[in-house]
C-alpha cells in the first residue's frame, strides 16, 4: 500500500465511478480497478459495492474515507510547509532587538513587509541590550539580532553592518539653546551629559565620547540612564543632556527638544548579528528583506 492507493480510493468515492476516477487520475480503468481490489485485499475489508451504473461505498468504506482524505491532506502539507521551509517562507523566527531599535521606521517597516510576504511565518520579537542579545543567540534562544556593535564574542557572532543612523541632541525644554536648529558639542562644556552604562552598546557610548574629543572638550559625565532610551526622560527632568539616535526624537517631545549636531557628529550603528555557521534559508530571506528596508526607508525627519 502506497500513498496512491488513498488518491484511488478517495477519487474513486467522490465521483461513484471506476470510469470516471480513471480519466480524473489520467489512467486506464482496468488497472484501476485492478489496484483498488488489491487495496481491498491489503486491507482485508470491501470498500465499494459494484452496480451497474457505478459503486457506492460500504460501511468499512464509509468509515475509512475520512482517514484517507486526512491521509492525503496531511501529506499536502508535509510537502508544502517543506517547500516553505526550503524558501525560508515557513517557520518561527526570534528576534533581539537593541535598545531603541524598534522606534526606527524601517525596523518595524521591515518586519511588517516580511509578515506579508511570508505569512507562514510567526515572528517574536525582544528587545534587550547587546550583550544579553549575544549571550541568547548563542544559547539559541534567539535566531537573528539587531544590535549596537561591538559584540562581546566575535569569535562566534557574526556581524553583518546594516546602518549608521545619525544622532541628535537632546535638550531639556526652556534651555538657552532651544531655539538653535543645528548646535556644535563645544557649546555643551559645562552641560552635564546623560549616558547609559557602556557595557549597553560599547561602540556608541564610544563613538559619542569621541565625537566630544573631538570638538576638544571633555563631557562632564551626568546622571547615567538604565538604557538608551532611558535618556530622554533624565533630560525632560532636567539633568542633562544626551546624545541619541535620532529615532528617539519620537520621545517625551513635550520636555525634550532635538537639534542637530555640527560636524563632528556620532553616528548610532546598527548591525545584524547572527550565529557563526551555516544559517538556514528563513534567517537568508529575513536578512535580504531587512537590508532591502533599511536602504529604502532609513531617512528620518529630524
Amino acid at each position: 500500500m502506497d500513498i496512491r492507493h488513498f488518491r484511488y480510493f478517495v477519487t474513486i468515492a467522490e465521483t461513484g465511478n471506476i470510469t470516471k476516477a480513471a480519466e480524473k487520475l489520467g489512467m486506464e480503468q482496468p488497472p484501476l480497478s485492478q489496484q483498488i481490489r488489491r487495496l481491498e485485499s491489503s486491507l482485508g475489508v470491501s470498500l465499494f459495492r459494484r452496480q451497474p451504473r457505478g459503486v457506492s461505498l460500504t460501511e468499512a468504506g464509509l468509515t475509512l474515507l475520512p482517514h484517507a482524505r486526512l491521509i492525503l491532506d496531511l501529506r499536502r502539507q508535509f510537502i508544502e510547509d517543506a517547500h516553505g521551509l526550503a524558501q525560508g517562507k515557513k517557520g518561527h523566527l526570534r528576534i533581539g532587538l537593541a535598545g531603541a531599535v524598534p522606534l526606527l521606521p524601517s525596523i518595524p517597516f521591515a518586519i511588517r513587509q516580511f509578515s506579508n510576504i511570508a505569512p507562514g511565518v510567526t515572528l517574536s520579537l525582544e528587545e534587550s541590550n547587546t550583550p544579553a542579545l549575544c549571550e541568547a543567540l548563542l544559547s539559541y534562544r534567539m535566531d537573528i539580532t539587531i544590535l549596537r556593535p561591538p559584540v562581546p564574542d566575535q569569535a562566534n557572532v557574526r556581524v553583518i553592518p546594516l546602518l549608521d543612523e545619525p544622532t541628535l541632541i537632546a535638550l531639556p525644554k526652556g534651555h538657552p539653546f532651544t531655539n538653535l536648529p543645528e548646535i556644535h558639542l563645544s557649546r555643551l562644556a559645562a552641560e552635564p551629559l546623560i549616558i547609559f552604562p557602556r557595557e549597553l552598546g560599547p561602540g556608541f557610548f564610544d563613538a559619542i565620547l569621541a565625537a566630544y574629543r573631538d570638538a576638544g572638550i571633555t563631557p562632564s559625565l551626568g546622571q547615567q540612564a538604565p538604557q538608551i532610551a532611558g535618556t530622554i526622560p533624565l533630560v525632560a527632568a532636567g539633568l542633562g543632556v544626551s546624545i541619541v539616535p535620532q529615532s528617539l526624537h519620537q520621545l517625551h517631545t513635550g520636555g525634550v527638544t532635538f537639534h542637530k549636531i555640527a560636524r563632528p557628529a556620532p553616528h548610532a550603528t546598527l548591525a545584524i548579528g547572527i550565529r557563526m555557521g551555516e544559517q538556514p534559508p528563513l534567517i537568508h530571506h529575513f536578512i535580504t528583506v531587512l537590508q532591502q528596508a533599511c536602504k529604502t526607508h532609513m531617512e528620518l525627519p529630524a
